[in-house]
This record gives C-alpha cells, sequence and structure tokens, in this order.
C-alpha cells in the first residue's frame, strides 16, 4: 500500500460549486453560471473501490449546494451506507428551491439514503441573499425523521468577537430556538476568495493564516473529489481511483 496514503479514513465530494447564495465569506469566491456535477455513477464506483482496500469511517458531501442535485448526494450516501461507512454527513445552506412539497420529497429521499447527520449554514453571510423561510421548513422537517441536524455557523475573527456579521449571526441562530437544534461550534473563516475581497479589515495583515482544511501531503487521511473529477494529483473520470491512490506522491517527492 502507499505510505503516503495508508492512513487513508474519509471521502469527501465537492457535489456542486452551483450555489443558491452568493455570501461575503466564500472561499471559493463567486458561483456564477456554474452547472457541473459529480456524476452519480463514477461516486459509486469510486466508494466501492476504495472500501475495498481501506477502512474508511467517514464521508461527507457538501458544495456549494449540493441539494442542487439531491439524486446525486442520495446515491453517494446510499453507496456509504452499504458499504458499511458509519458516519455519513451532508453541509447544507438548506435552501434548494422554495416549495414546501419538494422539500418534504428531499428530505425523505435522504433519509431513506443513510444520511446520518446534517449540517446547516446559517448565518451572517448566508442570510444576506438566502431566504430563511424555506431554510427553516427544512430544518422542521429533516427535525422528523431520524437524521441528526445541527446549525453550522460561520464567525469572522472568533466566535466571541461582537463584530457586527457575528451579532447578526447569533439573531439569525435564535430563529431556530423553538426546534431545539445543536449549535456546532462552527467554523472561523479563513482569508481566502470572496473573504479576502469583502472582509479584508477584519483580518491580520501580519498574522500567517493556516487553512483548517489543509492535509498533511505526507499522511494523507481524506480525499475530496472536485466535480470535473479531480483527486489528488488525477482525475477519476480518467483513471482508476485505486490507480491514483497507489501513484500519489507528494510534489517534494517529484523533486518540484
Amino acid at each position: 500500500m502507499n505510505e503516503f496514503v495508508k492512513n487513508l479514513e474519509r471521502i469527501e465530494f465537492v457535489v456542486t460549486m452551483a450555489c443558491t447564495g452568493k455570501c461575503k465569506h466564500c472561499s471559493q469566491g463567486n458561483h456564477d453560471s456554474v452547472s457541473e456535477h459529480f456524476r452519480a455513477d463514477v461516486a459509486e464506483k469510486v466508494i466501492s473501490d476504495i472500501c475495498g482496500k481501506y477502512k474508511i469511517q467517514s464521508l461527507m458531501t457538501f458544495g456549494g449546494e449540493p441539494l442542487l442535485y439531491p439524486e446525486v448526494v442520495y446515491r453517494i450516501h446510499k453507496a456509504a451506507a452499504e458499504q458499511g461507512i458509519a458516519k455519513r454527513d451532508l453541509i447544507t445552506n438548506g435552501f434548494f428551491t422554495k416549495d414546501n412539497k419538494r422539500i418534504n420529497e428531499v428530505v425523505e429521499m435522504l433519509a431513506d439514503s443513510g444520511l446520518n447527520g446534517i449540517c446547516l449554514s446559517i448565518d451572517a453571510f448566508h442570510q444576506e441573499t438566502i431566504p430563511l423561510e424555506p431554510v427553516k421548513y427544512f430544518a422542521e422537517c429533516v427535525a422528523k425523521t431520524d437524521m441528526s441536524i445541527k446549525v453550522h455557523p460561520a464567525w469572522l475573527v472568533d466566535e466571541t468577537d461582537n463584530n457586527p456579521y457575528n451579532v447578526r449571526t447569533r439573531e439569525i441562530m435564535k430563529e431556530f430556538d423553538y426546534l431545539k437544534i445543536p449549535v456546532s461550534s462552527g467554523n472561523v473563516i479563513f482569508p481566502s476568495g470572496n473573504a479576502v475581497k469583502y472582509l479584508g479589515e477584519y483580518f491580520d495583515e501580519n498574522k500567517e493564516y493556516t487553512s483548517p482544511y489543509d492535509e498533511d501531503p505526507k499522511d494523507i487521511r481524506a480525499i475530496g473529489f472536485l466535480p470535473n473529477g479531480d483527486v489528488l494529483n488525477g482525475n477519476v473520470y480518467r483513471d482508476n481511483i485505486i490507480d491514483i491512490l497507489n501513484g500519489y506522491r507528494p510534489l517534494d517527492c517529484y523533486g518540484v
């Protein structure tokens, strides 16, 4: 087994970069005119192949807004459940339609897929462009199922800072108190993409920021698939995932 990926234990899918929000804090920048999404059939094969070689503990789907393609999300988590992956999570802003009937259908689909955890992104940034009522209804529907759901806010500077964005985030979170949904620690916004463009005044130019999502290139424990099939130094639309894993080398091992 490749020494650089021998501890692989987590799979992540960026289902799509298309999004229903236009958030100032988004690390990916603008999502205009994006429609590409990960192919469900490829995802199913990738999950099966990886689980045949590695003991995968967790899988997550996110975006963009992954529930713009709920059938893809369904098939990914169904495959993960069938392969015995214990932790199967989704990050969503909860807004993919204003149609309550469709919201119910999608929630039922997610519950049937075996998804067992949903992180609901609500905060001052999402709610600048995303209406709250459909998100509330989505949360209400999820709360009636066996799936767990928690509020997952983004904090600027840190959770204790009283900047106007954090103050607004706390106000929005109170809108969900009636559902008694647990609140996660959320995440602190990293200076990348839109965050640099719109929120630069809140970052210390003399501080070196480290992304919380960076992997040790010599000890890969999580791999993330982009909607175009890119992963590590390969692409699963062209190559077998096991060949990609076996052939992976950190850049400095190539003398770069």
